[in-house]
């Protein structure tokens, strides 16, 4: 399988995850050197995205990981964000599906709406629906609440708060509301690998509840 988005929260994890699965096969396609956490069997490929499709090919993957993600915070305007976490995906998917993979999972986000309001989800849900365009033979879409978890050099004060005050909103909130829960990025990992194993062809969304029993698929 192939993993994009090496350096982000989620696909540190998925690499993490790799230790304790040594017979999953994983390749980590970056746009920068990522540290490789000591003990997972995998290899690196950095490559501009220019040269994604070419890696894509030749890396041969079954299924594809996409953890690519920002924030307009971080990437400083609407438009910027937009050429993340849509332009970016879809150029990704289309060159995996050009290269014959079959299977393609993305983490995308509680809330996602491609009508939505808000920019973040309004982006996310117009991704997830592009993607469904291309009609994969089987397409995860992972749906997490607030991701927990340590994030190298990303300075988020409001979701920092929002962390420390989850384990009490969580608490709160009850039936639908449930998938607005906060999620441990590893659970989200174990998920995004199991799923790749799963070979019943569709078009599959996945809340934090569905996220965790992939998860805990993994583990058993």
């Amino acid at each position: 399988m192939l993993l994009v988005g090496a350096t982000g929260l989620v696909g540190t994890c998925v690499m993490q995850a790799l230790r304790e699965h040594p017979s999953l096969r994983l390749v980590a396609l970056s746009r920068r050197e990522a540290p490789i956490p000591r003990g997972s069997r995998m290899e690196m490929m950095v490559a501009d995205p220019a040269g994604w499709p070419e890696a894509v090919t030749a890396s041969g993957p079954e299924a594809v990981i996409c953890a690519l993600g920002t924030t307009r915070r971080q990437a400083g305007s609407e438009e910027a964000f937009r050429a993340v976490d849509h332009d970016l995906v879809l150029y990704l998917a289309k060159a995996a599906k050009h290269a014959g993979v079959e299977q393609f999972v993305l983490v995308s986000s509680v809330g996602a709406d491609p009508l939505g309001k808000a920019l973040y989800l309004r982006v996310k849900g117009e991704v997830e629906a592009s993607l469904t365009r291309l009609k994969f033979r089987r397409l995860d879409i992972l749906r997490p609440g607030l991701l927990r978890g340590p994030r190298a050099n990303d300075r988020r004060p409001l979701e920092r708060l929002a962390m420390l005050a989850s384990p009490l909103v969580d608490l709160l909130l009850h039936g639908d509301k449930r998938r607005y829960r906060s999620i441990g990025a590893r659970i989200v990992a174990a998920a995004a690998l199991q799923l790749t194993r799963e070979k019943a062809g569709g078009r599959f969304v996945h809340d934090n509840d569905s996220i965790v029993r992939a998860a805990r698929r993994l583990g058993g």
